[in-house]
């Protein structure tokens, strides 16, 4: 009965579209104005944060003065980076103002069947992230795993006490698909783990299909358009 529930709530509230959206600038070309753009729509929309690389954070916590969430990126895009370096740049980002950090689990380590190493990384970068307050995401790039991987990792990252699961990074080899909610659903369940979608959602739409097949949180760098969007239809639908 999750999609049905999760549709009324929507229809009977559209404006609870606006508190899923991580509206998010990675672009590596992204200018310094973009990016304080990218935070002041957040705020001005009402979104529930902005998603900026690290650099930026402090600026960032700056411009949304409290009003939305800091969420930034760590171990991006392809998170191969050793555990040292990740556990340094999570505590850069919670000294520099962030509230989130989405981490990219180690690639490599699942995909060599070395999933404790993986999650050993993983558990000190959440660590640290919850000694300071915040809230940690686990990004497993699934474009790069089978239905089955998605599952076992899902399952492991909830079993350690991650906030989220997070689909992609948006530079990958693709983005969030819907048989990429089915798994992390079978992965999360009977825990307080919670999905992230993000990559390649761009319509009001797309966000409203995800949130219904159990996702709590969209990354996109299309949020004002896609909450936008996303009330059209939900107050046609009404």
């Amino acid at each position: 009965m999750l999609i049905p529930d999760r549709l009324r709530r929507l229809e009977e509230q559209p404006e609870i579209v606006k508190s899923l959206i991580d509206h998010t600038n990675l672009r590596p070309d992204a200018t310094y104005e973009e990016l304080a753009r990218t935070c002041e729509e957040a705020v001005k929309n009402e979104l529930f944060g902005c998603c900026i690389p690290l650099f930026f954070v402090s600026k960032a916590r700056e411009i949304t003065r409290d009003r939305v969430k800091v969420v930034t990126v760590v171990g991006f895009p392809h998170g191969n980076a050793p555990t040292r370096l990740k556990v340094e740049e999570a505590r850069y980002a919670m000294e520099s103002g962030a509230d989130e950090v989405d981490m990219v689990v180690n690639i490599s380590l699942v995909k060599s069947g070395r999933l404790n190493e993986a999650l050993e990384e993983v558990k000190q970068v959440l660590e640290l992230v919850h000694a300071y307050g915040g809230v940690l995401k686990v990004i497993e790039e699934t474009g790069y795993l089978a239905d089955a991987e998605i599952v076992e990792l899902t399952k492991e990252l909830a079993r350690a006490g991650v906030d989220f699961v997070k689909t992609s990074t948006g530079f990958g080899p693709r983005g969030a698909s819907f048989e990429d909610m089915l798994a992390m659903r079978k992965g999360i369940e009977g825990s307080s783990t919670r999905i992230k979608a993000a990559g390649g959602i761009r319509t009001g739409l797309q966000a409203l299909l995800f949130y219904a097949m159990g996702a709590d949180r969209i990354g996109t760098s299309s949020g004002v358009k896609v909450v936008n969007e996303a009330i059209r239809l939900l107050s046609k639908k009404g």
